[in-house]
């Protein structure tokens, strides 16, 4: 299973299958409405997406793609680079040109070409001018991610200095099996070339979790070619060599180039900022974090919500996962203990803590984080037989309700179905109403590997209700019926973040659903 992914500054996620149940081919496509236009889209876009392989010969193989588009504010896209590999066959760098369009709501489409005229068609959805989600749509590849605007005064080595946290995961080929590796941490380069040390956490099903590990000095540059109006450069640490694209002296897009290609990876790295808890008192609050990858029996992905006084213990634990079809829910009471959580004192300002917790029947939960902010991170589940990661948020904003909410949202389905073990790519836009029913229509997009209505899936109706319990911190209730050709009801649990982000769960059993919603602003 790919990679879940995030918003609202790393990229996004959600799986969706085309056969969860019945129903729904009569949604009708609203007409779209907003503010956004060609002029939405102008600058220069640092992007990432990955997926799988849908070509007979490399069917399912880990795939991605990371690189850098301009665009003119008129509809076309004067330049692009991007590099990508392809487990199933090579690693390889283009250069692009393209046209696209945008519609009110923000949905739109790029077309890309190469010099070989082999074409990229990708649709995407524009969270605001600055940021967006693509799905390609052409039935090459089953890939989604998303794209930032660069600041392009920052493409520069001595604008990439700090602590850096990471999330990258992809798949390992190294051992006799093909497994989910995840790796998060952080690097710590100097703003003149060197990487100077770093730690990290790697788990994957055929060597367990290791660490924290120290990444030794490393080394980064620009691309002289590309680095000056893309922003690319070449990075090599922790045993591995990346692109990467620089977005802002904040923000790095990487994927992994490694010569003899036994790992792929891909992801994101945010500058720490703010007061980063350095003691186990000083981390406290609420928080939800989601994860997705794979367990031993097929896709797994779960998202949860804990409270945290400085005590080193846990409270307040609402706990939702769906493995292979198998959904259960945990909350907090009786069965559950040992709970508790630590901020790593011996890697003293790095942002890793730990944090467990033990149900009496659904065994014991695991996982390390590494905060990039106070109350943001990224975080890795070490649970037994699971290799998947995420991104940890802070709460903040409750009571939530319905009108607290109501707006335009975009969000990014990708996974696997159950049953065929065949990736989905979607991407959507919905406005959320005030109304107790049917307060949700939009629109999706998307690539369905070996679907028996083709490939390609655009311009999907789709409408729904969210339900909020109490006072919206705990787990909320969601159905969404996607119309024709898709036909398909999906219901799911959702923890609010904040009034602008939701993590979404699906609860059927026949695909792992899990993603996030951000709000949109034109």
């Amino acid at each position: 299973m790919k990679r879940l992914l995030w918003l609202p500054t790393l990229a996004f996620c959600l799986a969706l299958a085309a056969c969860s149940g019945g129903g729904g081919s009569t949604v009708t496509v609203p007409p779209p409405t907003g503010g956004f236009t060609l002029a939405s889209l102008k600058g220069t876009y640092a992007f990432s997406m990955s997926g799988m392989d849908t070509s007979t010969a490399n069917l399912g193989a880990y795939f991605a793609r990371t690189g850098s588009f301009v665009a003119d504010g008129a509809g076309n896209i004067s330049s692009a680079v991007e590099d990508v590999v392809d487990l199933g066959s090579t690693v390889n760098q283009d250069t692009l040109t393209g046209k696209y369009n945008v519609l009110a709501d923000g949905r739109g489409t790029i077309v890309l070409t190469d010099p070989s005229s082999n074409t990229l068609d990708l649709t995407m959805d524009l969270q605001s001018s600055s940021q967006g989600l693509l799905v390609e749509t052409d039935g090459k590849f089953a890939s989604s991610g998303s794209f930032n605007l660069q600041n392009t005064a920052d493409f520069l080595e001595t604008s990439v200095s700090g602590n850096y946290v990471f999330d990258f995961s992809g798949v390992s080929t190294a051992s006799t099996n093909v497994t989910n590796i995840s790796l998060i941490g952080y690097i710590a380069p100097n703003g003149s070339d060197v990487i100077s040390t770093g730690v990290f956490d790697t788990n994957d099903a055929n060597n367990g979790h290791i660490g924290p590990s120290t990444i030794s000095p490393g080394s980064y540059q620009l691309d002289p070619t590309y680095g000056a109006t893309y922003g690319r450069g070449i990075a090599s640490f922790g045993g591995a060599t990346f692109a990467f694209y620089i977005v802002d002296s904040t923000h790095i897009k990487f994927i992994e180039e490694d010569p003899d290609e036994l790992v792929g990876s891909s992801g994101d790295a945010l500058l720490q900022s703010g007061s980063i808890p350095t003691t186990t008192a000083a981390f406290t609050g609420s928080f939800a974090y989601l994860t997705g990858g794979a367990s031993s029996v097929g896709a797994e992905a779960s998202v949860a919500r804990f409270s945290v006084t400085g005590t080193g213990t846990i409270g307040t634990i609402s706990y939702d996962e769906n493995n292979d079809g198998t959904v259960s829910h945990i909350s907090q009471g009786t069965n559950i203990s040992n709970a508790i959580y630590a901020i790593d004192t011996t890697n003293a300002g790095s942002g890793r803590g730990t944090m467990t917790f033990t149900d009496s029947t659904g065994g014991t939960f695991s996982y390390v984080f590494y905060l990039y902010s106070p109350t943001s991170g990224v975080i890795q589940d070490l649970s037994t037989n699971i290799i998947a990661d995420g991104t940890l948020l802070g709460q903040s904003g409750s009571p939530f309700t319905l009108s607290g909410l109501a707006a335009n949202y975009v969000y990014n389905w990708n996974g696997v179905n159950n049953s065929s073990f065949n990736e989905e790519d979607f991407i959507a836009q919905f406005t959320l109403g005030t109304g107790t029913t049917s307060n949700l229509t939009g629109v999706l997009d998307g690539t369905v590997i070996g679907s028996s209505s083709g490939n390609s899936y655009p311009d999907i109706g789709t409408q729904g209700t969210l339900t909020i319990a109490s006072d919206g911190t705990l787990n909320n209730t969601l159905q969404i019926v996607a119309g024709s050709p898709l036909s398909a009801t999906y219901n799911s649990v959702v923890y609010i973040v904040n009034a602008n982000t939701m993590l979404i769960l699906d609860t059927d059993k026949s695909s792992v659903l899990a993603g996030i919603a951000t709000r949109q602003s034109n």
